[in-house]
Parts: C-alpha cells; sequence; structure tokens
C-alpha cells in the first residue's frame, strides 16, 4: 500500500470511527461524514489522473456534487432542530416522536 493509498484510507476510517463513537452532537456527525466524503473525492480524483481512465473522471465532480447537497441538507436539518429543540445534542431528539 502506497503512503497515499494508506492516508486516504486511514481518513476515511477515521472519519467513520469519529461517526460510529463520538456522536453527541449533530454538527460531530455532519463534520465526519463530510471527512469521509472528501477522503472518497480526493481518492477517486488521484485514482483518475493516475491511470487516466477518461470515463471515471465525472465520478469525483458527482460525487463533490452529492456532497454538497448532504452537506446542505445536514445544515438544514441541524437549524431545524436547533430550533425546536433548542440544542443539536443528538440524545435530545427521539424518532418514535413525530
Amino acid at each position: 500500500m502506497s503512503p497515499t493509498q494508506f492516508s486516504f484510507s486511514s481518513m476515511f476510517v477515521l472519519g467513520l470511527v469519529g461517526l460510529a463513537f463520538h456522536r453527541t452532537h449533530l454538527l460531530s456527525a455532519l463534520l465526519c461524514l463530510e471527512g469521509m466524503m472528501l477522503s472518497l473525492f480526493i481518492a477517486l480524483a488521484i485514482w483518475a489522473l493516475q491511470f487516466n481512465v477518461i470515463g471515471y473522471s465525472t465520478t469525483p465532480m458527482f460525487l463533490l456534487s452529492l456532497s454538497a447537497c448532504e452537506a446542505s441538507v445536514g445544515l438544514a436539518l441541524l437549524v431545524a432542530t436547533a430550533r425546536t429543540h433548542g440544542t443539536d445534542r443528538l440524545q435530545s431528539l427521539n424518532l418514535l416522536q413525530c
């Protein structure tokens, strides 16, 4: 495994570990998701450049646009929960309640 592959895989795994174990605030969960998406974007972009694959050169841009949409939806949910519940702590949210 090259150092570049190791750095991006460790970046993804650290984001996954942060998402799994440090879920106290909604903002920290969103930041972990964004770190994971950024590591996937950079890894796909470097992979397409390294192998000169023309067909997959648009895949990183598609992933980046999905990541931007995910970030906007996440921030909208953050604002909505902060207004309705007064905090962004995930323990205060009840998924069984309407």
